[in-house]
C-alpha cells in the first residue's frame, strides 16, 4: 500500500486474456452485473456509452445498507481502464479505481489494480478505512469473482 498517496494496490492472476479482462471491464449491457457479482443489480444503470468512455452507476449492498458511486469510466489507454466518482453515497467526487491488465502466463493476464477512493462521509471513511487497513481484501475478493466467472468462459 502507498501510505503517502493513500492508495490501494495489488496484482490479480488470471486465466483469462488479456482482451477478455478489458472486455468484461468494459461490458456495459444489463449483463454487466452477472460478469462482476459484486455489482448489485437493482443499482446498476448504464447512462451513457461512448467509444472510450462510460457513465453508469454501480453499488453493492451489504448489512450496514447500501453504498453506490456515479462513475465515469475511461478506457482511451489500451492497457488501462480507469472509473472515477462523479457522485456518491459513501466516495469523494474523484476518487477512483484503475485496472491495468497486461499479458500473463499460458495466454493469462495480470490485472494490477490501484483502489484510491476518499470517504465522503462517516460511512464511507470507515469503508475506506477498512479497506486500507485490509490492504484491499474486500476489493480483491470482488475482482477475483469476477475473474472467475471470466474464466468459466
Amino acid at each position: 500500500m502507498n501510505s503517502k498517496a493513500r492508495v490501494v494496490e495489488f496484482d490479480l492472476e488470471t486465466s483469462a486474456s488479456p482482451s477478455a479482462v478489458r472486455g468484461a471491464l468494459i461490458d456495459f449491457s444489463e449483463r454487466r452485473p452477472q460478469l462482476w457479482p459484486g455489482i448489485e443489480p437493482s443499482l446498476y444503470k448504464a447512462y451513457s456509452i461512448g467509444e472510450t468512455a462510460a457513465e453508469v452507476r454501480e453499488g453493492t449492498k451489504g448489512p450496514g445498507g447500501q453504498i453506490w458511486a456515479r462513475e465515469r469510466y475511461d478506457w482511451s489507454n489500451p492497457d488501462t481502464v480507469r472509473w472515477t466518482v462523479q457522485e456518491s453515497n459513501f466516495s469523494a467526487p474523484g476518487s477512483y479505481v484503475a485496472a491495468t491488465v497486461q499479458p500473463g502466463r499460458d495466454g493469462g493476464s495480470v490485472v494490477h489494480i490501484a483502489w484510491n477512493r476518499t470517504g465522503s462521509n462517516l460511512m464511507g471513511r470507515l469503508v475506506c478505512r477498512m479497506i486500507r487497513m485490509s490492504h484491499g481484501k474486500p476489493v480483491a475478493a470482488s475482482f477475483k469473482r469476477g475473474l472467475a466467472e471470466l474464466e468459466k468462459g
